[in-house]
């Protein structure tokens, strides 16, 4: 299978050194950024690299869009006329809801969107960071929607199976947005307000054990994306936020009103829901 990986940074870097090993598939990237074509051709995890879309999606059978929300609907108006019929294209894309409707109407019928994101990642950004190895027992979830075909749903869900993933969900674009908001974008909001409130009285790093350093490690934030993903699923994440602020502040009560039976009961309940995972 011909398959193009459009943005070779941490993401697309990685997809492009887990598929190295299948010789049954001819990889090619495209990227604005000459050194990331160049040093993914030198890597050996591309065939050939472009800085226009032409070439390469004439050929593919399946497209992985590994580029910011925003630039996903821009890629496929200007690239749309290339697109080989009957390909593939997916995305790595962690909000959904706000870009189905208009990606579907640009794409028409002769292509196959199958929205998808990878639920892996490094805090770093760039190729020099990809890794194979970050896909490993990792969760992935696909979107359908009503134009998808049964047997490119399969092809994709195949794929990402073959390159390490353990575990393929399927649910719709918006359920999907409510569940990354609590699952990935609250959590970098908290490892974000957790660094930003240190006051810098004390040497932090010089101090700090393995729970603060595991809370804070994507706190090394990539500025330009998890803004792109924040203000895309806003509402979903406001929400989210308002309900950790009520259990919060659950734990506060606790500590004014001096009150260990409600501190215990608290920390059982996380216990038990954290082995249930």
């Amino acid at each position: 299978m011909n398959i193009t990986i459009v943005g070779l940074g941490v993401i697309g870097g990685s997809f492009a050194k887990a598929l190295k090993p299948f010789e049954e598939h001819e990889v090619y990237g495209i990227d604005s950024d000459v050194s990331t074509l160049s040093k993914a051709e030198s890597l050996g995890i591309i065939k050939k690299g472009y800085l226009e879309g032409k070439e390469p999606l004439e050929i593919s059978d399946l497209v992985i869009l590994c580029i910011y929300p925003m630039s996903v609907l821009k890629f496929i108006e200007s690239n749309k006329q290339y697109f080989k019929k009957g390909a593939i294209i997916t995305d790595a894309t962690g909000v959904k809801g706000i870009m189905v409707d208009d990606i579907l109407d640009s794409v028409g019928e002769n292509v196959d969107f199958v929205f998808g994101h990878p639920m892996a990642g490094r805090e770093k950004k760039g190729i020099d960071f990809a890794s194979a190895e970050v896909f490993k027992g990792a969760n992935y979830i696909l979107t359908p929607h009503h134009n998808n075909k049964a047997e490119n749903l399969k092809i994709v869900e195949d794929l990402v199976y073959s390159i390490g993933f353990s575990n393929v969900k399927k649910v719709n674009p918006y359920e999907h947005d409510k569940i990354v908001a609590y699952t990935s974008q609250l959590p970098h909001a908290m490892a974000v307000a957790l660094v930003n409130s240190d006051d810098d009285k004390y040497p932090t790093g010089e101090l700090i054990g393995d729970s603060y350093r595991d809370l804070t490690r994507i706190a090394n934030i990539n500025e330009e994306l998890w803004s792109e993903l924040f203000l895309s699923n806003r509402e979903n994440l406001i929400s989210t936020i308002e309900v950790f602020q009520v259990k919060l502040e659950d734990i506060k009560k606790s500590l004014v009103n001096n009150d260990k039976e409600k501190l215990i009961e608290i920390f059982k309940e996380s216990s038990r829901r954290r082995e249930k995972l």
